[in-house]
């Protein structure tokens, strides 16, 4: 097991011990913490598990990460290439948004996952995530535009979700990610 993975599982050890969002815990199945590779240049957030990542204790493996795994495909990754996770590691009631009191609980832990993994390219994925990190940005404005901030590439794309029942934004979010790997590049060579 690599040393980042292992940092990862103290972080991940450390919720539970805190026993962060007590409300959201218990009626959850599970913590989704979050999956892949610790060493990836990429790494994808999103706003909080559902119903099916509670029950499996991954991000992401729903109709929306499916078409997240589509969108990789035409890219040319699959999961073992990037790294995923949520701000909010329990699934809100009813899937309903988490709220800022939850999303700022575990904004610390987070912030932790990025620093162990240190990836080239944050792709936060909805507005959620986003406003976490460039909360003065509206998505609708700067979907698919690499914003730095404080060292770190950030790319806002929309949610794969809304994706699912607006075709236009389906379009939109595909041709937003197939910029990915070319920004992946750039910032790689100003990183040099």
């Amino acid at each position: 097991m690599n040393d980042k993975q292992a940092k990862l599982d103290k972080i991940k050890a450390e919720i539970l011990a805190k026993n962060t969002c007590p409300d959201l815990a218990k009626q959850a199945t599970q913590l989704v913490f979050g999956d892949g590779n610790p060493d990836a240049d990429l790494v994808f957030v999103g706003e909080a598990p559902g119903k099916n990542e509670d029950l499996q204790g991954k991000p992401f493996v729903g109709a929306a990460g499916k078409f997240l795994d589509e969108m990789l495909g035409m890219i040319g990754l699959d999961r073992g290439d990037i790294y995923i996770t949520n701000i909010v590691k329990y699934r809100p009631p009813s899937n309903r948004d988490p709220l800022p009191e939850e999303k700022a609980a575990f904004l610390p832990f987070l912030e932790s996952q990025l620093e162990v993994i240190q990836p080239v390219l944050v792709v936060t994925l909805g507005r959620h995530s986003m406003n976490c990190f460039l909360p003065e940005l509206q998505i609708s404005k700067v979907h698919g535009q690499p914003k730095r901030k404080n060292g770190q590439v950030y790319l806002p794309l929309f949610h794969p979700a809304a994706a699912l029942y607006n075709g236009a934004m389906r379009q939109t979010l595909i041709d937003d990610f197939s910029l990915v790997p070319a920004i992946l590049e750039k910032v790689n060579e100003s990183n040099k």
